[in-house]
């Protein structure tokens, strides 16, 4: 009796673990399509969007998907999102991270933003890949400029370690970001690895390649995504 009610509950334990891994999976999926999605429409708005300059310049991309800015009194903007850094011509595999920035002061209702962050040197991906990093403070950001041609950019922007753009309800635009907190999503990574793994690992010293899962999101990333029909209308 003991040996069927121990096998049972074993059953019932395993049932739990492949529910939970199930439902990880689905989220991670669900991700990635939305910042390929996010990126591609970003990145196909003409004259509007990333200058090309600082695209081909920026060490790594983040795509921080539907980030949520709502409250009433006390506000704040929380999103998750992936990041992947450059490799020549190519891309590392993507790791996860979780953003967080909180406010004070008189707001109503809310709004879903899509965030892409580009970081543009060495320094701003060394501050990355620490446990934490607070935007402005511990990592210089600056709002990024739109349009085909940067050369019209400030010295603020020229010298920020990462520059920051939002989207919303069509419109794209640089972002201020101070403030925010970003920081890597441990447990996504360990749920899309199958191991603990740390941001640096992953974006630094590639000792993962990047899954399936991610196929829409390292499309975007290298721009082979196709156009979709909308816009060929």
């Amino acid at each position: 009796m003991k040996r069927v009610l121990c096998i049972g509950i074993g059953a019932a334990m395993l049932a739990s673990v492949a529910v939970v891994s199930e439902a990880a999976t689905k989220g991670q999926l669900k991700r990635f399509r939305e910042a390929a999605v996010a990126l591609e429409e970003i990145r196909g708005a003409a004259d509007k969007d990333i200058p090309e300059e600082l695209w081909e310049k920026a060490a790594c991309v983040a795509v921080i998907p539907s980030v949520k800015k709502a409250a009433f009194i006390i506000g704040g903007e929380y999103g998750k999102g992936v990041i992947s850094c450059r490799e020549g011509k190519d891309w590392s595999a993507p790791s996860f991270l979780v953003i967080e920035k909180g406010s004070v002061g008189f707001q109503l209702g809310g709004e879903t933003v899509d965030l892409v962050l580009l970081v543009m040197n060495d320094r701003g991906v060394h501050r990355l890949l620490e446990d934490k990093v607070a935007l402005g403070a511990e990592a210089s950001i600056a709002a990024g400029p739109v349009g085909r041609d940067a050369r019209a950019m400030t010295d603020a922007q020229l010298k920020a370690e990462m520059l920051s753009y939002s989207r919303s309800q069509g419109l794209f635009a640089g972002i201020d970001l101070t403030g925010g907190v970003l920081k890597p999503d441990r447990d996504d990574n360990r749920d899309l690895y199958g191991r603990p793994v740390s941001a640096r690992d992953i974006l630094v010293a590639k000792t993962v390649t990047a899954p399936r899962e991610a196929a829409p999101f390292m499309a975007a990333l290298k721009r082979t995504v196709p156009p979709r029909v909308g816009a060929l209308q």
